[in-house]
């Protein structure tokens, strides 16, 4: 994938090299809080290797401040009840398939420093262009919902979800991939193992290329 110069000045898309893992992960931490559910370098160097296409990070002036990556997936084989580890073959996708159907985004991270310059919109969208590229029926994530510890004394992560959707409690993730197009498949429990803020739920989300071509 060439560079592609966003509107903002000074911002980049572009593939991750190995050169950029270093400051993909230190921004990955950051944007986690918890570097406990952030990538590993050997992951991303598995990712470039796999599939290099779907690993994409933003640049400022120079400097990493987001990253994506995502993996190549019959989604029939998996459903709805998967765990990220199961669909990002580990972390490593080493179950990508060239042949697959479905673009599955397994991360998205933006440094909480420049939440202001909208990396995420950028990201989702590079995300939406490759689907489109490669001619893939759909995106799904797994997406975290992180304000979901603030509420679970009083609300069932499926009851939440609803909440956030009828627009009566905010959360950051998932009314972002709301406003990105992406609809709820399920609540899925035991999602992503040590994400405490959602205690470890997500939400299965899927958003349709209507351009596809079977």
């Amino acid at each position: 994938m060439s560079d592609i110069s966003c509107l903002e000045k000074n911002i980049v898309i572009r593939e991750i090299q190995i050169v950029d893992i270093e400051a993909v992960i230190e921004v990955a931490q950051a944007a986690f809080g918890n570097p406990n559910i952030a990538f590993e370098k050997k992951h991303y160097e598995s990712h470039i290797e796999i599939f290099p296409e779907g690993q994409v990070c933003v640049a400022y002036d120079g400097k990493i401040i987001g990253a994506s990556s995502s993996v190549i997936v019959n989604y029939n084989e998996y459903g709805d009840d998967h765990s990220f580890e199961e669909i990002s073959g580990n972390n490593y996708i080493a179950n990508h398939n060239p042949e697959g159907r479905n673009l599955y985004g397994i991360d998205v991270v933006v440094h909480p420093d420049y939440h202001n310059l909208k990396i995420g919109r950028h990201l989702y969208e590079e995300r939406r262009n490759l689907c489109k590229r490669l001619n893939l029926q759909s995106i799904i994530i797994g997406g975290r919902i992180p304000n979901y510890h603030q509420y679970a004394d009083t609300l069932t992560a499926e009851e939440y979800v609803k909440q956030v959707e009828e627009q009566k409690i905010f959360d950051p993730v998932l009314c972002f991939q709301l406003k990105n197009g992406f609809k709820i498949r399920s609540v899925k429990a035991n999602y992503l193992i040590g994400d405490e803020a959602s205690l470890e739920y997500a939400t299965i989300m899927e958003w349709e290329n209507t351009d596809y071509r079977a």
